[in-house]
């Protein structure tokens, strides 16, 4: 079986294991060797890091090309319009292309945990909860989608890849679910193109079998003779 870890990552901890700075670490937080975080999660980001320790599912989980959603809480500010809305919606362009759709909607403020340190903004201030469903994994994707449509994102609470969530999870908590182990995919083969292939040179083919059945009768003589006249 396969050693799935589930952890709410607090803020300002690296999604690593080392950190020659001596910064905060998953090491602080996961006393479990042989697991490795499938997909990254900021620093100044908090909430759901898988780990685990099958390496095809690492790469399952991590890699684009495979688009498991990721669920992120996005608390803005501001209050986007609908034409904000529709731009997250048809994709945003950054400085590194075009993104994605995404799904987007207003989300009512979700109970969280006090985030240490907490964020700072004005009393006045007006903010905004989004959720925002993702397929990609660029470098500080949806900071800089939601900064693009103008309106910054001031916390940011990844609450699910796939089906997993952070539910029950409080900040530095994890738990571990087994699966059966992966088995990596086999590319396929490319296709080419294939000419029948030939007798080798200096053979004859074989002859075909004969017909099956009775053989047909010999022509008489006579007829033979007048055949040939």
């Amino acid at each position: 079986m396969s050693r799935i870890v589930l952890f709410n990552k607090p803020f300002n901890v690296l999604c690593q294991f080392t950190d020659g700075a001596g910064r905060d670490t998953l090491a602080r937080w996961i006393d479990m060797p042989g697991v490795y975080a499938a997909g990254r999660l900021d620093q100044d980001s908090e909430g759901l890091v898988v780990l685990t320790d099958d390496g095809a599912l690492t790469a399952r989980i991590a890699d684009p090309k495979h688009k498991l959603p990721k669920t992120y809480w996005v608390q803005v500010e501001g209050h986007p319009d609908a034409a904000a809305l529709q731009q997250l919606r048809t994709g945003v362009q950054l400085n590194d292309g075009m993104t994605l759709p995404a799904q987007v909607r207003i989300l009512v403020p979700p109970t969280l945990w006090e985030r240490v340190p907490p964020i700072r903004f004005r009393k006045n201030d007006v903010t905004t909860w989004l959720e925002l469903v993702i397929r990609e994994g660029r470098n500080r994707q949806v900071r800089r989608m939601t900064a693009a449509v103008g309106f910054p994102t001031l916390r940011l609470v990844r609450y699910a890849v796939g089906d997993w969530t952070l539910d029950g999870l409080n900040p530095g908590e994890y738990r571990v679910v087994e699966v059966p182990v992966s088995t990596p995919r086999r590319t396929a083969p490319t296709p080419e193109h294939h000419q029948p292939p030939s007798a080798p040179r200096g053979k004859r083919p074989p002859p075909s079998a004969p017909p099956s059945g009775p053989r047909p009768p010999r022509p008489s003589r006579a007829s033979r003779k007048a055949r040939g006249s």
